[in-house]
């Protein structure tokens, strides 16, 4: 059998294309400038929490789960019900006066819980899985249980530093906020997490139709 030689370059690709997806708006960010604002390790929480849900994506990937996810039906289904969280969460979010930015417990509980939330809501995830990420872990899958799980921890860090950093950034600059600024903030982070929600629960149409 063909020795698959060295997992770098794979894992290398794996850091490019995890780093281009994290850094993207999304539901995952919102919530990490939401929370950041009152929390400066916020974004690792948040991460922790993203990863509760992504390590069992991936093992579920490499016992061959994303030929389930590509069914129309499911997909359909997925974009629906996780729209429907993403609006209520931005909802939740635009219902969130500036002031309580002034006591910590009021935004800054439920990081991990935020990133679970986030993750699972987020139709857009699992599609990524299904196409990109199921190629990714298919390639890793030739070097057995190690490229595997070099893969999940190597795409893992990359949402840890990034949304760590982000929250840090946020936290370290809200020196500056106003009010205003405050609500502006909570208004497109609010924006953001309704924007994907509606335009999930149009593809989830679109595919039934």
């Amino acid at each position: 059998m063909e020795e698959p030689g060295s997992l770098l370059p794979l894992l290398l690709t794996v850091t490019a294309i995890s780093l281009s997806g994290t850094i993207a708006p999304g539901p995952v960010m919102a919530v990490t400038v939401t929370k950041g604002a009152v929390r400066k390790e916020a974004g690792a929480l948040i991460a922790l929490g993203h990863g509760i849900v992504e390590f069992p994506m991936i093992a579920l990937i490499a016992l061959g789960f994303a030929t389930v996810m590509a069914v129309p039906g499911v997909k359909a289904a997925v974009g629906l019900v996780g729209g429907a969280a993403l609006i209520w969460m931005g909802a939740a979010t635009l219902r969130t006066k500036p002031e309580a930015f002034d006591d910590r417990r009021d935004v800054s509980r439920g990081c991990v819980l935020a990133g679970v939330t986030a993750t699972i809501a987020n139709p857009y995830w699992f599609v990524w899985w299904v196409t990109v990420g199921a190629a990714l872990v298919l390639s890793a899958g030739a070097w057995g249980l190690l490229g595997i799980a070099a893969f999940a921890v190597t795409h893992w860090l990359c949402d840890l530093g990034w949304l760590t950093f982000l929250s840090w950034g946020v936290f370290t600059s809200k020196r500056f906020w106003t009010p205003g600024v405050y609500r502006g903030i909570l208004i497109a982070c609010a924006a953001v997490l309704a924007g994907f929600g509606v335009w999930f629960i149009i593809s989830g149409i679109k595919l039934l139709i």
